[in-house]
């Protein structure tokens, strides 16, 4: 059945949205040892690059909710994107260390109130079918980290570092026109709407639910950060190191499609997780022995872990909510939580670097969490089967 006009260009919309929240971010770790020549900043200072925007995500999703009362999820979200688009724009001014940080504080900050606030909008302007819209949403939001991975690189060969980094802020810029518009005829909140009653989901299922996603978008932001930087170390051009990272990322375009396609067949969302951190398992495996020989097959078991576990953490987490306003307040708890905890793998990658030479460490370390990652997802029994036993 054919999409309602006004629902299609909602759809297109938050795809738009989806496909900006990472290219701030995506598109520095490919250009990581232009910026570190020009700057001259220390591996710990370079991983801080993702850390600190992934920091301010984490705090920014928690403490979101006076603004969605205040503005409600459709200015939220373009607020957020007016923020993305400043951050970038900032860049085209960031030679030095501070100002590559603060752009990334800004970054962080949108990207936050965005992530916090779509998914209730989702929920309640979908229904029936808000978990295939999450789908959608979390696979643009990966096809913008590997859009940006791969023509970063080569934007910047051509234009310079900087003006590669800031060019971001043009997609952002129509992407905020296109939420604009299909939202133009949306109600603003009254006073005190939103997400003022306290989370019903029972406060320990939140902290398992909010830790497991941290500890799956850890691997996100560590590959994000640090799997280029690991292969140009290892004699391989910044354009090849971004190709590696932009296969990475179409890997986890098509593992989150086909969780899209394929979770509303699932009701116990269990064996999706196992495979998912099988693949990512498997990957780092492959990084670990023999990261010359294997890194294409690696690079794409880990983008397919990573791909799937993104949507179906954020899934699971929206299983748990009963209603809209509970879905955007435990998004909101979720993500905070489990960006403030995702933070801390690039940043901690970042401190092996510096004083090993060498990132094995931490991607032994990653192995070690997929199988913490298995036992917490036997614990996700479907909701209903949860409280009937």
């Amino acid at each position: 059945m054919p999409f309602p006009r006004i629902t299609a260009w909602r759809i297109a919309a938050i795809i738009l949205v989806g496909l900006n929240l990472r290219p701030v971010l995506a598109s520095v770790p490919p250009l990581l040892d232009w910026v570190q020549a020009a700057t001259r900043m220390s591996d710990t200072v370079a991983g801080l690059l993702t850390a600190l925007p992934v920091f301010v995500m984490g705090l920014g999703a928690l403490s979101v909710a006076p603004l969605r009362r205040l503005l409600g999820e459709h200015l939220g979200v373009a607020l957020g994107l007016a923020l993305v688009t400043a951050a970038a724009t900032g860049r085209l001014w960031a030679g030095h260390t501070s100002l590559m940080l603060a752009s990334g504080v800004v970054a962080g900050l949108g990207i936050a109130v965005t992530q916090a606030l779509l998914p209730s909008y989702i929920k309640t302007r979908f229904t029936a079918g808000s978990s295939a819209m999450m789908g959608i949403y979390s696979t643009a939001i990966m096809g913008g980290a590997a859009v940006a991975s791969v023509a970063s690189p080569v934007m910047a060969q051509h234009a310079g570092w900087l003006q590669a980094l800031a060019v971001w802020a043009l997609p952002a810029a129509v992407a905020l026109a296109a939420w604009l518009l299909a939202n133009r005829s949306s109600p603003r909140p009254s006073i005190g709407q939103g997400m003022a009653s306290p989370l019903h989901t029972p406060r320990a299922r939140a902290w398992l639910l909010a830790v497991f996603f941290g500890l799956g978008t850890g691997a996100y932001t560590l590959v994000l950060a640090w799997l280029p930087p690991y292969y140009t170390a290892l004699g391989w051009r910044p354009v090849a190191a971004g190709q590696l990272l932009g296969a990475v990322t179409m890997a986890e375009i098509a593992a989150g499609l086909l969780v899209s396609l394929c979770i509303g067949r699932l009701p116990d969302r269990r064996p999706a997780l196992f495979m998912a951190i099988g693949a990512l398992f498997l990957g780092l495996i492959g990084l670990i022995a023999a990261p010359a020989a294997l890194a294409w097959p690696a690079a794409v078991l880990a983008g397919l872990g990573i791909g799937a576990l993104f949507p179906l953490s954020l899934i699971v987490a929206m299983d748990h909510a009963a209603t809209p306003s509970d879905a955007g307040r435990l998004a909101a708890f979720v993500q905070g939580v489990g960006y403030l905890i995702a933070a801390l793998f690039p940043f901690a990658a970042g401190l092996i670097r510096q004083h090993l030479a060498d990132l094995k460490l931490a991607w032994i370390l990653m192995t070690l969490i997929c199988l913490v990652l298995f036992a917490m997802a036997i614990r996700f029994r479907p909701p209903s089967a949860a409280h009937a036993s």
